[in-house]
């Protein structure tokens, strides 16, 4: 199971009509055959796999390697199961901009008219949110997030970031099924190739400073603005200054996490306005007075479906790399859909 990141550039404008109405039906086809043939849970692993994601948004038809392959497929996939959801047992909510705020109420919805208690899977979308543009620092602010959960209470996250010094997306993947913390290396298989140093609070290397920022932040505000007085001694890498923190907001902030006293990382993190600035800040002052430093390791790194023509990260596995192509092509003729639709998405599928 790979879920993770995947980094894409930016491009301008909108998927034709003629073209998304087209993806709406064959990615309604689709799940409808990999639900049905293999269970609502497999089909989260596969959504969750970002290099499945970006071969099933080939074989819809879309730019392969932009950045809208996200919010295209996602929408599609959305839009394509609305009136059969719940037969499929999968609901989709969240989306692009606007969209993305609306995922707590949508999930609240379905769920009471399901009679399904909403709260822990509310809980799930706050908190990958929070994490992936509070603890991943890596320069790409959250503008997608698409929640899709079973009716077993099963889920997986497909959000996206924006970067506008380089004009990249990146797109973050999480699965419930093999999920061990919200808080410590959640992503398991990452695709990117844009390295950069990161402030990564959920890496391994972290764990002590986690513990010490969930301590800083119980204590009295007054001592904490001081020892940010301090700040500008800090190496140079660290990619916070003085200057980035409002010392009234700063103090505000703290004296919300005071009087909350959380017991967690993953609890104060929840704090609401405990914000990228607020946990730069906290980082740096555990570091200086426990000499707990966080990491800076960015969370990408080099990994592939089915390995690498030179071997590289490891040879190609051939029994993985068939059952891919036929379970795809499977789907895709066994999908209700057009001849002139199937016969074109098999060929896309032998060029992936």
């Amino acid at each position: 199971m790979r879920t993770g990141f995947a980094e894409l550039p930016l491009h301008q404008g909108r998927a034709p009509r003629w073209l998304f109405e087209r993806m709406v039906k064959l990615a309604r086809a689709i799940i409808e055959v990999m639900v049905g043939e293999q269970g609502s849970d497999e089909f989260l692993r596969r959504v969750s796999d970002p290099y499945w994601f970006q071969a099933f948004g080939s074989v819809l038809g879309f730019d392969w390697h932009s950045s809208g392959v996200t919010t295209t497929v996602c929408g599609a996939m959305k839009e394509g199961t609305k009136d059969i959801s719940e037969d499929l047992g999968i609901f989709f909510c969240g989306g692009k901009g606007g969209a993305s705020r609306k995922t707590p109420s949508q999930i609240s919805e379905i769920c009471e008219a399901m009679s399904i208690d909403p709260c822990g899977l509310i809980y799930a979308s706050k908190t990958s949110a929070k994490v992936d543009n509070t603890c991943v620092q890596d320069g790409y602010n959250l503008y997608h997030h698409m929640f899709v959960f079973t009716k077993n209470g099963d889920w997986s996250v497909i959000q996206q970031g924006m970067n506008p010094d380089n004009h990249f997306a990146r797109r973050y993947h999480w699965l419930s099924l093999n999920l061990q913390s919200y808080v410590n290396e959640p992503h398991t298989a990452i695709c990117c190739d844009k390295w950069k140093n990161s402030l990564n609070m959920v890496a391994e290397e972290s764990a002590a400073s986690r513990d010490f920022v969930t301590e800083i932040a119980r204590e009295n505000p007054d001592r904490i603005i001081r020892e940010t007085e301090k700040m500008l001694k800090m190496p140079a890498r660290h990619p916070v200054l003085k200057l980035d923190i409002s010392r009234r907001y700063f103090h505000k902030i703290l004296l919300k996490t005071y009087e909350k006293a959380p017991d967690s990382f993953e609890n104060l993190i929840n704090i609401e306005g405990v914000g990228p600035k607020t946990l730069r800040a906290l980082a740096l002052i555990a570091e200086l007075l426990y000499g707990a430093s966080p990491s800076f390791r960015d969370p990408a790194r080099y990994s592939f479906a089915h390995g690498g023509k030179d071997g590289f990260p490891f040879p190609v596995d051939k029994s993985t790399y068939n059952t891919s192509i036929a379970f795809l092509e499977t789907a895709i003729k066994r999908a209700r859909i057009g001849e002139n639709d199937r016969l074109r998405a098999l060929k896309k599928l032998t060029y992936l």
